[in-house]
């Protein structure tokens, strides 16, 4: 999964070691506000801010979350298998051996993921997985033994890069099947199953009556509503990629609106003292360095995900006209000199 930072400048939010959810709250007169984390879901830290009445009240909504997120976390895992349930690394273990029924909401997120392979021409491509597959192979060595990081050969990439057909994904919804007709075809959802999920799951929460919330899994922010009935808006920072410096790239207004970073500073590993991140580019099926971060501002935290994954891989021209196509889209590229680039509408997004 991408990192994609989150800075509550609202409250100071104190990592918390245990797995369990833990609530916290502010205690004076009315609504009160309240903070709750959890780990284990995505793989990484979730957080959730927001006002209630009573910690019971808070720790309520926190839970039916949590339970909606961990629906989505075991149906679109792509390295576990669960007890009676068919998902995600289900597919990918008969592949090739014809239809496969499976829940809606795998139906829905691949559907999305096809939507999203079509807008972003190819750039982001769920079924890239035969090769991903491979460099997460070669990270994870790379990183647990330094000294012996390789890289793998282009031979290897090509041969895996004839099995990312997008057109070899079957899906029935009329059946509720999902076919992968080639036998050496894997999926990996990493650059769109976080964000579709927090998405689904915010929505479910406004359908419960939830009006100001701001979540974040793994720094993939979306917010439910303003801050408060008075319209004030959520601060959201962008981190700065550059850890020597305190400064954020910059500060979001949310309200009702995702906002999410794809960056190359934290799954990555150096072979002869060249850094290679997570995010692959489907053209050359190496990582890129054209940007240092890309963070993306729109009301949709699953396709905020997705067009975070596909300006990384474009040029910033061709970036900027995906954007400037895009209704409620705004963009921000951090260069590698530290340099910014905003899409026309960013700066009405960022605080004073």
């Amino acid at each position: 999964m991408k990192r994609k930072i989150l800075l509550l400048s609202t409250l100071l939010l104190a990592l918390l070691l245990a797995t369990a959810c833990a609530v916290t709250g502010k205690l004076d007169e009315g609504p009160r506000k309240f903070e709750a984390e959890f780990i284990g879901l995505f793989d990484t830290l979730t957080r959730v801010m927001g006002y209630a009445e009573s910690e019971e009240e808070f720790a309520a909504v926190v839970q039916e979350l949590k339970d909606d997120l961990e629906v989505y976390h075991q149906l679109y895992d792509i390295y576990t298998a669960y007890p009676d349930l068919v998902n995600i690394k289900t597919i990918n273990e008969q592949a090739g051996q014809g239809p496969v029924v499976v829940d809606q909401k795998i139906i829905d997120l691949l559907l999305f993921s096809k939507d999203a392979y079509r807008l972003t021409q190819g750039r982001v491509n769920i079924a890239l997985g035969a090769v991903t597959k491979i460099w997460h192979r070669y990270r994870s060595e790379g990183v647990d033994d330094p000294e012996a990081a390789r890289l793998p050969k282009m031979a290897l990439l090509e041969e895996a890069a004839l099995h990312t057909g997008m057109d070899d994904l079957l899906i029935d919804p009329v059946k509720g099947t999902v076919e992968l007709k080639d036998p050496q075809m894997s999926l990996d959802v990493g650059a769109i199953a976080k964000g579709y999920a927090v998405e689904q799951a915010a929505r479910a929460a406004e359908e419960r009556g939830v009006k100001h919330l701001l979540i974040s899994v793994g720094g993939n922010v979306r917010a439910i509503g303003a801050r408060n009935d008075q319209g004030e808006p959520w601060r959201v920072g962008i981190e700065n990629p550059d850890y020597t410096t305190d400064d954020y790239l910059a500060i979001v207004k949310a309200d009702a609106i995702s906002v999410v970073t794809s960056g190359v500073y934290e799954r990555f590993y150096v072979v002869e003292g060249q850094s290679y991140h997570h995010i692959i580019d489907p053209d050359t099926l190496f990582p890129e360095n054209r940007y240092l971060s890309v963070s993306i501002v729109t009301p949709d935290s699953g396709l905020a995900d997705a067009l975070s994954t596909a300006l990384f891989n474009l040029d910033l021209e061709d970036g900027k006209k995906l954007i400037k196509s895009m209704e409620e889209t705004e963009a921000l590229w951090c260069m590698p000199d530290g340099s910014l680039v905003e899409s026309d509408g960013f700066a009405a997004l960022t605080s004073a």
